[in-house]
């Protein structure tokens, strides 16, 4: 009897099971077919199958947060992002070194090649490339494993990557960050690089969520008002001009009713407490989804998303969402497929309004936009990644570029069908 077996990772299943999914890929020459004994039970399959519960894409790497607390990444590891001690680019997901549980949340850069996580402790550790002082350690050393964030070894709540700064929202509502500086992206009222966690101005208090951008940055404050600082030549600010800040604005109509905001290369979208989805900013191949490539220097409604969206997420020139029934939507450019609907656009070209992700009209429970790719988090605990694969950030164990979702190596994934256990 001969079969196909789906590769899990690099190591030999521990419980002696070989694993047949819907998706499938040829067996190695080193596979050995082995005779049935008996079916498998999707228990067993998930002892031996990681389960995902957040999902982070950054400029050419993508990670993954599991159910048991862990960290897997994968991709592009020039600077030691991925965190496995290594700088080998990783086609397929490895452990982050240390962290192998404890850990409630990750972030990465869409830009950006370094990665950071928040322990259950509420400490924050970050990882990969160190050149204007993003990881928080004091120094510009580049790490590739994770160290602790001067400052912040507990009472963090929430954290964020942008392409060479990071923040964070500690559990008093304040906000901090640090980095690169160059246009005010830390919001410190300075332009000068900072390698240690500084507070943002005039954010002491009240702020529950941030998000860091290309060169920019923006946070939920008091009353789920936004605020928005750094680099604003497209109207990324949302402040109606394009004047850079080196603290923080407010954003035009948004003095309330926000729950969460996103921000991408040159562009900023925002969930409002009803599930509509706003974006503002550059558009020049439409991650604004408002049906034009004009830039907009205040928050606009994305086509057909006035309400019904769960959870939005903005990358380099294109944004995704999760709408309330489980489905994925994508818009902007997609030279790379990054959009998932299985076809591309020219160069300076994209998908204007928000269209479907192709086999993913339900079951998806978080999305991350990176630089030319795009990974979505399923309710089963799999992943599945979409676009630009030069470096592996799909996680397919292929560098080939992908127009429609595959699943991601090792994770659980799609419909099971027969599953035999076989004789060692």
């Amino acid at each position: 009897m001969n079969f196909n077996v789906v590769k899990l990772a690099a190591h030999t299943l521990s419980v002696g099971t070989l694993i047949c999914l819907t998706l499938t890929q040829p067996a190695h020459a080193d596979d050995a077919v082995l005779p049935v004994k008996e079916r498998a039970s999707q228990a067993e399959i998930a002892s031996v199958l990681a389960n995902a519960v957040q999902v982070a894409a950054g400029s050419s790497h993508s990670c993954a947060l599991l159910t048991s607390g862990g960290v897997k990444c994968w991709g592009w590891n020039n600077s030691g992002q991925l965190g496995d001690g290594t700088k080998i680019d990783r086609p397929t997901p490895v452990d982050v070194d240390g962290l192998t549980s404890g850990v409630s949340a990750i972030a990465a850069g869409v830009r950006g090649s370094h990665t950071c996580a928040l322990t259950v402790a509420g400490g924050m550790k970050c990882w990969g490339n160190n050149f204007s002082g993003q990881l928080g350690i004091g120094t510009t050393t580049t790490m590739s494993t994770p160290v602790d964030v001067v400052g912040l070894a507990s009472g963090v709540s929430a954290i964020s990557i942008g392409n060479n700064h990071t923040c964070a929202v500690t559990v008093s509502g304040s906000a901090k960050c640090w980095g690169m500086n160059q246009f005010g992206q830390v919001g410190d009222g300075t332009t000068s690089d900072k390698s240690t966690p500084v507070d943002v101005s005039g954010l002491s208090s009240g702020v529950s969520a941030i998000d860091a951008g290309g060169q920019h940055t923006c946070a939920v404050a008091t009353g789920g008002s936004v605020k928005c600082w750094g680099y604003n030549s497209f109207g990324q600010l949302g402040n109606e001009t394009k004047i850079d800040s080196l603290t923080p604005v407010s954003v035009s109509g948004l003095s309330s009713g926000v729950n969460a905001v996103t921000t991408g290369d040159q562009h900023t979208c925002a969930l409002t407490t009803g599930g509509g989805a706003l974006c503002w900013g550059f558009n020049a191949q439409g991650p604004l989804g408002i049906g034009t490539t004009q830039p907009v220097s205040k928050p606009v409604d994305v086509v057909g998303l006035a309400t019904g969206v769960r959870a939005i997420s903005a990358g380099e020139v294109h944004t995704c969402a999760v709408m309330a029934n489980g489905g994925a939507k994508c818009w902007g450019w997609n030279y790379y497929g990054q959009v998932g609907n299985g076809t591309k656009t020219g160069i300076s070209d994209g998908e204007l309004i928000p269209v479907n992700v192709s086999g993913l009209t339900a079951g998806v429970s978080g999305i991350g936009a990176g630089s030319t790719h795009t990974c979505a988090q399923l309710t089963n605990g799999g992943v599945k990644c979409w676009g630009f694969n030069v470096k592996g950030q799909l996680g397919d164990d292929t560098i080939v570029e992908r127009l429609s979702p595959v699943c991601v190596v090792g994770f659980v994934c799609g419909v099971f069908v027969y599953l035999p256990s076989v004789i060692r």
